[in-house]
């Protein structure tokens, strides 16, 4: 298999760009891309079986890759919810898979977002980790217009190797993570 063009960008110009900014003298101290976890769930929908199916095969096509499905941990009744019930599915990306699918969704997924501004630069979780929620799959090249039966909302992790959330941000940037500059403010607090 031949090597992805991001992967290739990692290696040849974030990490001597990375390891100069943030002054590592050994290059495994590099913060690096782990894996990428792509998630969804269709317990909300009526005819969860049929969802479920469809939600399957378009996060096979989007990633190239045969998803798993995830199941309730315990019964909710408000919900209709009983456990052990599949109620959504995920996607585990690593190696060239996850380079490729990276690519595609900087460079070709995300601008094409109508009135896209830039990510949140505060999905960060505190390790290191970043949670871009999609909230539809049309975005993606792959997908066929006509073929859409429902409109499937994903959420995707991207787990780093990095300790901080100024590391990953600075790790995505290289990448070509478009990050938004501008940062919704917090409501005052009434006293």
């Amino acid at each position: 298999m031949a090597e992805v063009e991001l992967h290739k960008i990692y290696r040849e110009r974030v990490v001597p760009a990375l390891q100069k900014q943030l002054g590592f003298k050994n290059l495994h101290q590099v913060p690096r891309v782990e894996k990428v976890v792509i998630n969804t769930s269709v317990g909300k929908h009526p005819d969860v079986k049929v969802a479920l199916e469809d939600a399957k095969d378009e996060l096979a096509t989007i990633t190239g890759q045969k998803p798993s499905e995830t199941r309730a941990k315990k019964s909710i009744a408000n919900f209709k919810l009983r456990q052990h019930q599949a109620i959504g599915a995920k996607v585990t990306l690593r190696g060239a898979r996850m380079y490729e699918f990276l690519d595609r969704l900087i460079n070709m997924a995300l601008p094409r977002i109508r009135d896209f501004r830039g990510v949140s630069p505060r999905a960060f979780d505190g390790n290191g980790n970043y949670t871009l929620g999609v909230t539809d799959q049309t975005i993606f090249p792959e997908i066929e217009l006509d073929k859409i039966k429902r409109n499937i909302g994903f959420d995707v992790t991207i787990v780093t190797s990095a300790r901080t959330n100024d590391h990953a941000k600075a790790l995505l940037s290289e990448l070509g993570m478009p990050f938004s500059d501008r940062v919704k403010k917090q409501p005052a607090k009434a006293a």
